[in-house]
């Protein structure tokens, strides 16, 4: 059954132009049967974000925030759901009637994609420190993985991180490491999962480190794929699992959040799959 109901929604962040979130919601919409629905994408940096969301109408369903908006929408928001709170980022914003509330569905979509993927619940290693990171943290606390290592280039920029694990009540060890090859690659060594949140490249060098065989890698980077540290870790064994996943994971979750409706996965995975191939 269809509805023409006139609701947006959008993707935030900067840069932008790049995100294949509108090929999945639009996709879900199709799929739902809600012909009155759109979602479109929208350049918002972190000082933008305020002003954007208060000139906001009552046609407006939801927002989904990437990089560098997922800490700062936690300030906008009406409401923080607990989870998001805990995080300390979110990466949804849900438009009541009266009242907005920001969610964080990378959780979701990390965890799903690790389980999906056959993810252990030895020890992790989390590469980077940003709200993605934070999200990695919630999601392997909910995996209950035995211990978690968190390499960051400075351990004086992880107080955000840090914060999260207190609120999860988890205890990670963070090493300033990311500028020492030879020292990041010995913390990889014997890991069960690996989550790295690093942009394109900044893993580069780590993908000559003594990977396991049978490691869940999650790489964050989807574009260009595969990375090079994916490739390195596939070669020697590891389970790789592409950020193409957790975009997956996490957008279903926002689908339903946003339209009160299950996310059809099917269709936004085949949405997906084609919006990657045209790119080439």
């Amino acid at each position: 059954m269809s509805t023409t109901v006139a609701r947006r929604a959008a993707v935030l962040g900067s840069p932008i132009a790049h995100s294949l979130s509108p090929a999945l919601h639009r996709a879900a919409y199709r799929a739902l049967g809600l012909t009155g629905w759109s979602y479109d994408r929208f350049e918002v940096d972190e000082a933008g974000l305020p002003e954007f969301v208060a000139g906001l109408g009552p046609e407006w369903a939801g927002l989904s925030l990437t990089m560098p908006l997922k800490r700062v929408l936690l300030d906008v928001a009406d409401e923080v759901d607990d989870a998001a709170a805990a995080i300390g980022a979110g990466n949804t914003l849900v438009f009541g009637e009266d009242r907005s509330t920001a969610y964080n569905t990378d959780v979701t979509g990390i965890a799903t994609s690790l389980r999906a993927a056959g993810a252990g619940t030895g020890r992790a290693v989390v590469l980077g420190a940003g709200g993605t990171a934070q999200a990695a943290l919630a999601a392997l606390h909910e995996l209950a993985v035995s211990h978690v290592d968190v390499l960051v280039r400075d351990a004086g920029r992880a107080g955000e991180l840090q914060a999260t694990a207190e609120r999860l009540g988890a205890a990670p060890e963070i090493h300033a490491v990311l500028t020492d090859t030879p020292a990041a690659a010995t913390l990889l060594q014997g890991a069960d999962v690996v989550v790295s949140t690093l942009p394109a490249g900044a893993a580069d060098e780590l993908a000559g480190a003594r990977w396991r065989p049978g490691t869940v890698l999650l790489d964050a980077v989807y574009a260009p794929w595969p990375t090079v540290v994916a490739g390195g870790a596939a070669a020697a064994g590891a389970t790789i699992v592409s950020g193409l996943e957790m975009l997956l994971h996490q957008a279903v979750a926002q689908v339903e959040l946003m339209t009160g409706r299950p996310g059809p996965e099917a269709a936004m995975r085949e949405a997906l799959d084609a919006a990657v191939l045209a790119r080439g």
